[in-house]
């Protein structure tokens, strides 16, 4: 177990007994996630987590949507404006963040709203994190061509009576057809000494959320959404999204970072350096963004146990939560 699998472990061994709620609130972006989220946490007397990998950054606020001041001084909110924008923010250590939010809520005997549209972050919460950090890259490199050439010499059916003897587990599962993850099973074991099975039952341990945790979906029709999507781009610029995006490159931070890559900040960043006219980049902007709405959409309906309603379901939702929580 890595150092944060431990020290994320060691925190939900010592969290309190006081029952606390926990439900989460997902979809792409643009479907309606913050005004509901503020009137089921107003409903439940929640505070809110954010699971959005760009709202963490602070002074990106016009294209992250974020809550407002005022919202975000009614109901409390977590991981918002937590890092600066030149700080390498990752999976890891939002999981670390997250975990000490959900203790302090539940320290308080409060209810605790997970909301955002990152679907690798959602997926981090429900699974747990699984990384090999110790890895060199040049050996990784080196052992998967020799897993590659061993494959074309020796056959699926060999490689996988391999993984039979070490991870018996995973062979179970794995098909000797499946020759991706029969490969990826085999590389795990000799990069870290460890069976796949086992890694899977460490990265359990750093899960947030649980099969039970009641997770509501909101979905509309894609005619519906783009045209949110272009709505919500028209609005940003109006609200001042250049003069934003103006003012960070003044600051110095460099337009390659990523948090300067995301939706939005990078088609302004095109458009100041004289590659885009505005009306480009706003179309650009646009057209990525209704991309990364699929790309959500996608991610989420990889996972079970979400409960799609349309945003304006509000009194459906409610008496789901009322039944789970």
């Amino acid at each position: 177990m890595n150092n944060l699998s431990r020290r994320i472990y060691r925190e939900n061994r010592k969290q309190t007994t006081v029952f606390c709620p926990v439900f989460c609130l997902v979809g792409p972006t643009a479907v309606g996630k913050t005004a509901l989220a503020l009137d089921l946490a107003n409903h439940y007397g929640a505070e809110i987590i954010s699971v959005d990998s760009v709202q963490v950054y602070r002074h990106l606020d016009i294209g992250t949507a974020k809550a407002s001041p005022e919202e975000r001084r009614r109901i409390p909110h977590h991981l918002i404006d937590i890092v600066e924008p030149d700080d390498n923010y990752s999976l890891a250590r939002f999981i670390t963040a997250a975990a000490i939010a959900l203790k302090d809520i539940q320290q308080r005997g409060r209810t605790a709203l997970f909301t955002g549209g990152s679907g690798l972050y959602l997926r981090g919460l429900s699974a747990g994190i699984f990384e090999l950090t110790d890895a060199d890259p040049q050996l990784r490199g080196q052992l998967r061509r020799r897993l590659q050439q061993r494959l074309q010499n020796e056959g699926h059916d060999a490689l996988h009576a391999e993984l039979t003897r070490i991870d018996p587990e995973s062979a179970r599962r794995i098909h000797p057809h499946d020759l991706q993850r029969l490969l990826r099973a085999l590389e795990i074991f000799y990069l870290s000494g460890t069976s796949w099975s086992e890694h899977l039952r460490r990265s359990r341990q750093t899960a947030l959320l649980t099969t039970e945790t009641p997770i509501i979906g909101l979905v509309v029709e894609r005619d519906i959404l783009y045209e949110r999507i272009n709505h919500r781009v028209e609005n940003m610029l109006a609200q001042g999204l250049v003069d934003e995006v103006r003012g960070l490159l003044e600051q110095g931070y460099d337009p390659e970072l990523s948090s300067m890559q995301s939706i939005g900040y990078r088609h302004m960043v095109a458009y100041l350096s004289g590659r885009y006219s505005l009306k480009e980049a706003k179309d650009l902007m646009a057209r990525d963004t209704r991309r990364y709405a699929k790309r959500q959409l996608t991610w989420f309906r990889r996972m079970k146990h979400i409960h799609w309603y349309l945003p304006e379901e509000t009194n459906k939702i409610k008496l789901l939560l009322e039944q789970k929580l």
